[in-house]
């Protein structure tokens, strides 16, 4: 899944193995820093066991850096704002800061897009906090149309 970025650049995007487990752990406590290295390892080393129906890629540029990845998975429960099921849903996305804008982020979705149609999916979700300004443009950017907006409440009770 060799793809160019916008600079010509090849990116490779691949299934996710146990080589790319340190870049990975690396990218998802980046991503997620509320967890812990020891809980992202643990859920690496589960899916690099069995995948199940998820879809776990990594970008890497022509000399091997690790630039980026997509965690992605099927929704068969209700998925907000679609009509079908099961729903591919991303999961997770994480490109480098010094890789974006280059086009890693769009070579990953559209690799799970490819992923999804071999599936039987006929649609693609994904989620965003709503203060995300980021990733609420890159979504935008690679197609993704918003569907609504939703606030959590919360009562104790005592």
């Amino acid at each position: 899944m060799d793809r160019a970025d916008h600079l010509g650049q090849p990116v490779r995007v691949a299934s996710a193995t146990t080589a790319d487990a340190a870049d990975w752990l690396a990218m998802r406590t980046a991503l997620w820093p509320g967890g812990r290295d020891e809980e992202h390892a643990a859920d690496i080393a589960e899916l690099l066991d069995d995948a199940g129906e998820t879809i776990n890629l990594i970008a890497r540029g022509a000399d091997g850096t690790a630039l980026g990845f997509a965690e992605a998975a099927l929704r068969r429960d209700y998925v907000n704002g679609c009509k079908t099921s099961p729903v591919a849903f991303l999961e997770g996305i994480f490109v480098t800061p010094e890789a974006r804008g280059q086009g890693v982020a769009r070579a990953l979705v559209v690799a799970v897009e490819a992923w999804a149609r071999e599936q039987g999916c006929s649609e693609f979700a994904s989620d965003a906090a709503l203060e995300n300004f980021a990733s609420l443009d890159m979504h935008r950017a690679l197609g993704f149309v918003e569907t609504q907006r939703v606030v959590f409440f919360r009562k104790v009770l005592g």
